[in-house]
């Protein structure tokens, strides 16, 4: 509830930003923006017909974004590019008392998006992407104390990528607010250990997340400077 208030006075301030009024630009047709995000996730997850009890995770880093815009109109353009995500979820197991799980992956995507509205004021935009999982850690905790911890380079706890959808809204200053729903599940239900077990077998989670964005770069100039 807290993040989601906090979420909501960002958007808020963000309108109100747009409704003083700054100076409209004209249109490029082809640029480029890099910046951040602020991630705050939690997924759609169910193990062996239980429905797992999930907490905010808020992952500020490293979450790394370059954007190449193309402006066919000053209300209409295209958006691809390539970002690093640091994204997951952290859960817990009805049947598995005092018992913690938090899993993320670190992931490189490719964004392919449409916007529409002012292209230097607000505009909303939606797309999908395609996401390769590089690095993946799994922790557990049993009364709060870590009693196990997996890191893997291209884990073969994970699918090969994930395919996502998004859609937001931006504001004049770069700031965008996004919400990311993940169409493939988070891991690889197939994955068998050593000892034969299939620790993600009948486990499904789709990870989910809303996000600030901040394009903090316009080329290699301050995406937004005052008038």
């Amino acid at each position: 509830m807290r993040h989601s208030k906090f979420l909501l006075t960002l958007a808020l301030i963000m309108i109100a930003g747009i409704m003083n009024g700054q100076a409209k630009k004209e249109p490029k047709k082809w640029y480029s923006t890099s910046g951040g995000e602020l991630i705050f996730s939690w997924a759609d997850a169910v193990k062996d017909g239980a429905d797992a009890t999930v907490i905010t995770r808020f992952s500020p880093v490293f979450n790394l974004q370059y954007q190449l815009h193309y402006d066919m109109s000053s209300h209409f353009g295209f958006v691809t590019g390539l970002a690093i995500r640091n994204v997951g979820f952290i859960y817990d197991l009805p049947y598995e008392e005092s018992t913690r799980y938090k899993a993320r992956a670190y992931t490189l995507g490719i964004p392919v998006s449409l916007k529409l509205g002012e292209m230097y004021g607000m505009h909303l935009f939606g797309g999908y992407e395609f996401e390769v999982p590089f690095n993946f850690k799994t922790k557990k905790f049993v009364n709060e104390d870590k009693v196990e911890k997996i890191t893997d380079w291209f884990s073969p706890r994970t699918p090969g990528f994930y395919n996502a959808v998004f859609v937001g809204i931006q504001g004049p200053t770069g700031i965008q607010l996004k919400f990311k729903y993940y169409l493939t599940n988070f891991f690889e239900k197939g994955y068998t250990q050593a000892d034969g077990t299939k620790p993600y077998a009948g486990f499904d989670a789709n990870v989910f997340y809303f996000s600030l964005s901040f394009q903090l770069l316009n080329g290699t100039k301050l995406y937004y400077r005052g008038e």
